[in-house]
């Protein structure tokens, strides 16, 4: 059989502005799915290259190798078992006529059908051949997959040229493009017909409409006829390539080197909003940058989307770059209108930053009581009076002191800014903008910077609070989230997770682990919940929050690349200490590698089965004079020799030298388990057996439960 001829496929909705910030999503969900929709369809082979094409106005895809009409399929119909379908002579019963006429066979098909044994009984089956799909057919289903599927953020209506119906689709739609290779499919969708025909540029289009000749000269088409790039990566990487000359050119004027900030976000959503991208410097007064240049970079990105200059060493400049959807041979004004917009906005962060210090942190205090945080955990100012005692607690474990009375400070202070013009404004700016005011009201550097850092970490990969205030401020404050939520029950579930507690009980773990803070956890937990007795319906519940931050811990163990038993080993002890779990990990993982390992880790594992099903609680206490076998005598003797140099090493911290000493355990354990009985029908001689099976498992379990290791 030939295969089907094949050509390139492209498909074009035009449409008015789409939402940036789902733009791209939205081009990759489309092609995708009209790419899957029509290999499913037989249409092109799983092989066909797909190609997304996203501007403000169009979702288009190319899809090469794609048939005018799909290969004929291979069905295989089971009809009925021989006994019912075929009567005593071979002839075809009413029942199985009936079957084959729903099939659109006649009685000429009997002949042809095949039998054979599905495991009960002989059954007649009927192959047959499913005439492939058209492309136009295939087409208009999967356009309308394509757009049921896309992930619109919010869909509106719309009337059609009619005047009467009306169709939901995240714009108006305005053409529709289908192309196979240079013929036009015909297919409708959102009361459009398709045909070869799309628009260009709003305002520098060299030609309207611009029209397309076949699938593949669609892009060059329309670049040079419609001064547009479709293709989101292009334009993205030509708007990056603009934005580094224009920092060159400028940071050349002023003989200095400057760059763009980066922000691939902005990026993305600055791509979304061009077809045509032309980059250009503008500037604004040098007097702005007395304002904390957070304040100057944020509203220039969030309300007018320009990319702010910074020097080489990071800081502001009063330059900054627009990327224009336009290119006029004079730019000026273009770039004068954008000095002119963004100088209010400048303006606005001034008066609030000036504002704002005529009042000191500490006298905004008393505002937070009005302020609600929760309606079952009460005001910001309740909240903050918890925080201030948690890192207080916390200071004085690791030291007290200076430490203790900084922290208590910069907790008291920490959510003050929150009642500020600026965070009202700009509320991404709590904490930063707490920290210049702080030094603006001459508290200690140390208080400054907690004040900023108690956030931190604020998303995987950020960094820690700078210094030890500051990592005390942001464990009270992240512990009172934590426990304050599951207090009241607001537990994570599945994806859900409104107040973030996953983050914050990562953030928690890092600053532990990092720093190897000397906090047993358990202890700690119970003191943060200790600091909502009084709150009314509140359930202290320190086991659940326990196990739920030994969940995310363990996950985070797996994605820095430690096997599932390893972390297992480790984390199911629930080390107290979570700054240890390094050396712990490293001890597991250098004990796997000796030769006893699976040994041990298999004996360990069943004596935690003998010792699970005995009733009560086994004390690791043993007589030897009881002994009755040499080999109970030999492994007591071993764990004599062996157990305190395992725990000499355990002491230092030394968890590789305290599981490798539990290597001389495995002769005598091995012969333990070969010739002693140790549910002996005798009491005593039982109770002692399992006295020295208990000493034998605390012993190897105290770095980690390496019956895990199997």
């Amino acid at each position: 059989m030939n295969a089907p001829v094949t050509k390139n496929l492209l498909v074009e909705l035009f449409v008015e502005e789409l939402p940036p910030k789902a733009l791209k999503k939205l081009g990759d969900a489309f092609a995708t799915a009209l790419a899957n929709s029509l290999k499913n369809a037989g249409l092109a082979p799983s092989t066909a290259a797909v190609t997304a094409y996203a501007s403000p106005r169009r979702l288009a895809a190319h899809l090469t190798e794609v048939a005018a009409v799909a290969a004929d399929k291979p069905v295989v119909q089971k009809l009925m078992p021989v006994a019912v379908g075929l009567d005593a002579a071979g002839n075809a019963t009413p029942a199985l006529l009936k079957k084959l006429a729903a099939l659109g066979a006649d009685a000429t098909a009997v002949a042809g059908l095949r039998r054979e044994n599905d495991g009960k009984a002989e059954v007649l089956f009927y192959d047959s051949l499913a005439k492939g799909a058209m492309l136009a057919e295939g087409l208009q289903k999967a356009i309308e997959a394509a757009l049921a599927a896309l992930p619109i953020p919010k869909v509106m209506t719309y009337q059609l040229a009619d005047g009467w119906s009306s169709v939901n689709f995240v714009r108006p739609a305005h053409a529709l493009l289908a192309l196979h290779g240079n013929e036009v499919v015909p297919v409708s969708v959102l009361g459009l017909d398709s045909g070869r025909q799309t628009r260009g540029h709003r305002f520098e289009a060299a030609v309207d409409p611009v029209i397309i000749a076949n699938a593949d000269s669609y892009p060059e088409t329309l670049l040079r006829n419609g001064s547009v790039i479709a293709s989101f990566a292009e334009r993205k990487a030509e708007i990056a390539r603009q934005l580094a000359a224009a920092a060159a050119q400028a940071g050349s004027a002023d003989k200095c080197n400057l760059k763009p900030i980066e922000d691939d976000a902005l990026l993305d959503e600055v791509t979304a909003l061009v077809e045509r991208p032309n980059v250009l410097i503008g500037q604004f007064e040098e007097e702005f940058l007395a304002v904390p240049q957070e304040c100057l970079i944020l509203t220039m990105k969030a309300n007018q989307k320009y990319f702010p200059l910074l020097d080489a060493a990071g800081k502001l400049t009063n330059k900054f770059l627009v990327v224009s959807n336009i290119r006029p041979e004079d730019p000026s004004a273009v770039i004068g209108g954008n000095e002119r917009v963004v100088r209010p906005r400048l303006a606005d962060a001034k008066f609030f930053f000036d504002q704002d210090r005529k009042k000191s942190l500490e006298s905004r205090l008393p505002g937070l009581a009005k302020v609600v945080y929760h309606n079952k955990l009460g005001t910001q100012g309740e909240r903050v009076q918890r925080v201030a005692a948690i890192a207080r607690a916390i200071a004085d474990e690791l030291g007290g002191g200076e430490l203790t009375k900084q922290a208590e400070q910069a907790a008291m202070l920490a959510k003050a800014d929150l009642l500020t013009d600026m965070v009202g404004e700009f509320p991404e700016l709590q904490g930063i903008m707490g920290r210049y005011y702080a030094q603006h009201d001459g508290l200690p550097a140390e208080v400054a910077d907690a004040i900023e850092d108690h956030y931190k970490p604020r998303f995987a990969g950020d960094s820690l609070p700078r210094g030890r205030v500051g990592v005390v401020v942001a464990l009270a404050d992240k512990l009172e989230t934590l426990a304050g939520m599951f207090g009241i029950g607001q537990i994570p579930t599945g994806d859900k997770d409104p107040f973030a507690l996953r983050r914050h009980a990562l953030g928690v773990i890092r600053m532990l682990a990092e720093n190897d803070l000397a906090l047993p956890l358990d202890r700690l937990l119970n003191g943060v919940f200790a600091q909502f007795n009084g709150v009314e319906g509140f359930q202290a519940n320190p086991a659940a929050l326990s196990v739920f931050i030994y969940e995310r811990l363990a996950g985070s163990l797996r994605e820095q690349g430690y096997s599932a038993q390893e972390v297992d080993a480790v984390v199911s002890q629930q080390p107290q200490r979570l700054g240890d779990i390094p050396k712990r990990l490293a001890a597991v993982r250098a004990f796997s590698a000796l030769p006893e390992a699976a040994a041990l880790a298999a004996a360990n594992k069943r004596v935690g089965n003998i010792l699970k099903k005995i009733e009560g609680t086994v004390e690791a206490r043993v007589d030897p004079a009881l002994f009755v076998e040499a080999a109970e005598s030999a492994l007591h003797a071993a764990l004599v020799e062996v157990v305190p140099q395992a725990d000499a090493a355990f002491d230092t911290g030394d968890y590789t030298q305290s599981l490798s000493a539990l290597a001389a355990l495995r002769a005598p354990v091995d012969a333990f388990f070969d010739g002693v009985m140790v549910n002996a029908d005798d009491p005593a001689l039982r109770a002692n057996r399992q006295g020295l099976l208990a000493k034998l498992h605390a012993a190897m379990n105290k770095v980690a439960d390496i019956s895990r290791l199997q």
